[in-house]
């Protein structure tokens, strides 16, 4: 597995197994930066407007658990050192926990003292688990038991797409279903998916390899419905043309 010690080791002596450990897991790193980076408009929108509208800030609460779960996961007390997965996590905390303080800053009385609460019990339950994790279990149970617990979480987040592709079934539009979302989805999933299988941990693998059926699921459901929109749209244009072919007489 490769550790925080080996980024002192020189490139020329990593084995080709290693490199692709590390390029699958920066690959990784660099989608899940997009997904990070991708709610920006909408809080310059609520900044802007000063209200967070009828936007909802749960989406950030638990992507902030699942990103301090992961991150203390990849950490050498916990595993043996996984940094492209402390890495990653470290930053999306950061991200979440900004989005959140603008969220409450700007939040009704009443959604304010929710989502104060949500992120207070958050970073409980997170100390909690740090807590216990180094207090009362060994290396290998503790690293078993946050192991379990951020599988979990990221499974619970892998599931998110099936409320959109629900969405988009629905109104047989991909109006909600960002083309460019969807596919760094995906192609995150995938990279943690390899990552995982090369470092043969299953608390990377499992989780991901789900999130990258789901991310297939959800390209399939945007390639047949965006072209389902344009075929609908085909006979409304051909219809335009013919009127003003025929005003034009």
């Amino acid at each position: 597995m490769i550790s925080w010690a080996d980024l002192a080791t020189p490139l020329a002596s990593y084995s080709f197994y290693e490199i692709c450990c590390y390029a699958a897991g920066i690959a990784g790193n660099v989608f899940a930066f997009v997904l990070f980076i991708s709610p920006i408009p909408t809080f310059k929108r609520i900044v802007q407007n000063k209200s967070t509208e009828k936007f909802s800030g749960l989406p950030y609460v638990y992507a902030l658990l699942n990103c301090l779960l992961c991150m203390w996961y990849g950490l050498p007390f916990v595993s043996y050192g996984i940094i492209l997965v402390v890495t990653v996590n470290s930053i999306g905390a950061a991200f979440q926990i900004t989005y959140l303080a603008i969220f409450i800053a700007y939040a009704d009385k009443r959604t304010k003292l929710k989502m104060g609460g949500l992120l207070i019990g958050v970073l409980c339950f997170f100390a909690l688990v740090a807590y216990v994790s180094l207090v009362f279990y060994n290396h290998p149970t503790r690293m078993t038991l946050v192991g379990y617990l951020s599988a979990a979480s990221l499974v619970s987040m892998s599931a998110s797409p099936l409320f959109i592709i629900k969405l988009v079934v629905k109104t047989s539009s991909v109006e909600y279903m960002p083309f460019s979302l969807s596919l760094a989805t995906f192609l995150m999933s995938i990279s943690f998916f390899a990552y995982g299988v090369l470092l043969h941990d299953f608390f990377l693998s499992i989780p991901n390899g789900i999130g990258t059926l789901l991310g297939v699921a959800q390209l399939l459901v945007y390639a047949y419905y965006s072209q389902r929109s344009e075929d609908d749209r085909l006979p409304l244009v051909a219809q335009k043309c013919v009127m003003e072919r025929n005003l034009s007489i």
